[in-house]
């Protein structure tokens, strides 16, 4: 595992997972999707788990994608990090919606812990999660249609799982900033706290003198529910969907007109 993620396990089985890249706003690069994928993984073999708390360090939960990728596709580069999306190299998952699903995948509970910003891919890090804790401030978005883009981390499935449908189509489509006063109002967070970390520490803890047992039984049959709408399907289209937007005339414009700061001129019928 690289150092883009943190992980202390205490006495109590309770972990905590802390994207760790201060300086970018623990921003999401190929070493970051990497991270969480392997920190995942190892949460999984841990035989005492009990609970994870999932935040990030320094000013933000998590930006989103790195900014180093828009601007490759400005210049009609296409990184790396987002090629042949359709290959499921995680089960049913691509490499970068596996940092999203594997929290889902774990046999316990996992709170988000946010504070600053959750955009774009941030945010749906955090809907991997099975509850999320904000900031009443906390700012997120469903940002990627600023790049010409849609969510393709499992963000599709999860707003759809969470929120209304025309709630979770208006915030794609608009792409807008809300705090995360109105997250819990929309039921895409679980309740603001002062002390986001703190809260779920606690929570952890006491979910942690729960039976395990029974605990695990429990995630598996809310996850059964969510397998039952064909998660495996869902998730393939999303990365199909984006694979055709990726590098086309209308959605490099989309990037080059945000990096400019000027309104996009796009073509009519351009992916079709």
């Amino acid at each position: 595992m690289n150092e883009r993620i943190k992980i202390e396990i205490d006495a109590h089985g309770v972990a905590e997972v802390r994207l760790s890249r201060p300086d970018k706003m623990n921003a999401l690069d190929m070493a970051m999707f990497a991270a969480l994928c392997q920190g995942a993984a190892r949460l999984q073999a841990e035989p005492r788990l009990r609970a994870v708390v999932l935040s990030g360090e320094g000013k933000a939960f998590c930006a989103g994608l790195d900014m180093a990728n828009f601007e490759g596709i400005g210049a009609g580069e296409i990184s790396p990090l987002i090629t042949d999306l359709a290959r499921r190299t995680h089960g049913i998952t691509n490499i970068a919606q596996q940092a999203v699903w594997a929290w889902r995948e774990l046999p316990v509970p996992v709170i988000a812990a946010m504070h600053g910003v959750a955009f774009g891919g941030g945010l749906q890090v955090a809907l991997g999660a099975d509850m999320r804790f904000v900031t009443a401030d906390l700012k997120m978005s469903v940002m990627e249609i600023k790049w010409g883009l849609v969510p393709d981390m499992g963000g599709i499935l999860l707003l759809s799982e969470l929120t209304r449908p025309d709630v979770a189509r208006e915030l794609t489509f608009s792409g807008r900033i809300f705090s995360g006063d109105e997250a819990v109002r929309l039921g895409l967070a679980t309740r603001v706290c002062d002390d986001p970390i703190a809260a779920a520490r606690e929570l952890a803890h006491q979910i942690a003198g729960r039976n395990p047992d029974a605990i695990r039984a429990a995630k598996r049959l809310f996850n059964r529910a969510l397998d039952g709408r064909g998660a495996a399907d869902i998730l393939l289209a999303e990365s199909l969907e984006q694979e055709r937007l990726l590098g086309s005339r209308n959605q490099t414009e989309a990037v080059r007109a945000a990096l400019e700061k000027r309104a996009p001129v796009f073509v009519d019928g351009a992916a079709d």
